[in-house]
């Protein structure tokens, strides 16, 4: 038995939507296993904007770092568009001041999804990989950043930086994660015209040295783009900088058929799952999806992103296999009995909504 403090910030559009879902399969766990979960709620993102005139207030930061894990949805949309500091600023800032620098993002096809993705069922099928993204390093914080005119018209730049110790720990948390997979590391970098990345590869072959258990390939942004959808489940464990990351986890989700179903975890450690039980870490968890605000209150938001990321902070945080388990099996367990949410329907297909996708997972995690 356990007590857990989880900070709830659902964010905006469909974001409170999802959350609501994740704390009933949260609560069946707690019923089940003997668990107490405390909730508290706070604003981000464009809520709080509207509320104080920021996306992220420090009391809501220092909230954060008090409690065991935070439970994120989504934040931003077009209401703040022209906002001074944009909704999106509210994560970044979650994992900068909580020092989240591994973000993880599984990409597996269920059996039976194969006919929802969009690409070919022969490509897709057996896809079963992990993305690690550098999350507080790299494009998205580096300085110089800013923006100026001069006599040749409007001008801007962006710092790639990153140091040794940075890209080690990333590196290292990718290793790790595949010696208890199928022992296969793809680092992916632009070494061919970066800096950054001929660094980034340096590192990755001095690390290799202590895991020769573990394969390592390396792979060029622009390629690894390219086999992502040629070619998915050849991949493992993947491991690249901040903004690859962010671009290549996004284009790997589409595989799943939809953006909603993948979880996500940011941790300030390295994750150890073995014979002992998990080592527990600080982690945010999010879905990877956006806000999607022309479907908020439809009932036809698709829970199981956010869902499936508490299972991520059960497993991470709480040290909870067997009731992370609990809940990634009863979602397999729906969608084999053909349960869809209407982003993953047919067009020929009935769709559920939330709150039935998410009763139908709480009845599972009961019966398991």
């Amino acid at each position: 038995m356990g007590e857990f403090n989880i900070l709830l910030l659902p964010g905006d559009g469909i974001g409170p939507e999802v959350t609501e879902s994740a704390t009933q399969v949260l609560d069946s766990v707690a019923a089940k296993f003997g668990h107490s979960f405390h909730y508290e709620n706070d604003l981000v993102g464009g809520s709080a904007i509207d509320a104080y005139g920021v996306p992220l207030l420090e009391s809501t930061i220092n909230t954060a770092k008090k409690s065991d894990a935070v439970l994120f949805g989504s934040v931003g949309g077009p209401k703040w568009d022209d906002a001074e500091i944009r909704p999106e600023a509210a994560i970044i800032g979650l994992r900068k001041s909580l020092g989240l620098f591994a973000n993880i993002r599984p990409v597996r096809v269920a059996p039976g999804m194969e006919d929802a993705s969009p690409v070919k069922n022969d490509r897709v099928r057996n896809t079963d990989m992990i993305i690690i993204r550098e999350l507080t390093g790299g494009l998205y914080y580096g300085k110089p950043k800013r923006r100026w005119t001069n006599k040749a018209g409007r001008m801007a730049v962006d710092s790639m930086v990153y140091s040794e110790r940075e890209v080690d720990r990333i590196i290292r948390v990718a290793f790790e994660l595949a010696r208890g997979r199928k022992k296969k590391v793809t680092s992916v970098d632009k070494a061919n015209v970066l800096q950054v990345g001929r660094m980034w590869r340096e590192i990755a072959n001095e690390i290799a040295l202590d895991y020769p258990d573990v394969e390592l390939e390396h792979q060029l942004a622009d390629s690894c783009a390219m086999l992502l959808v040629t070619k998915p489940s050849d991949f493992d464990v993947l491991v690249t900088s901040n903004m690859f990351g962010d671009i290549l986890s996004d284009e790997a989700a589409i595989l799943t058929a939809s953006l909603g179903m993948l979880p996500s975890a940011s941790l300030a450690g390295l994750p150890s799952i073995g014979s002992s039980g998990t080592r527990k870490v600080r982690g945010l968890y999010e879905p990877i999806h956006g806000t999607a605000p022309d479907i908020a209150g439809s009932g036809k938001a698709n829970p199981i992103g956010e869902i499936v990321s508490a299972a991520f902070m059960l497993r991470y945080s709480f040290g909870m296999e067997l009731e992370a388990k609990a809940i990634e099996q009863s979602v397999e367990g729906v969608l084999a009995e053909g349960l869809r949410t209407a982003d993953i329907a047919g067009s020929n297909e009935s769709w559920v909504t939330t709150s039935e996708m998410t009763a139908a997972i709480v009845a599972g995690v009961k019966s398991i």
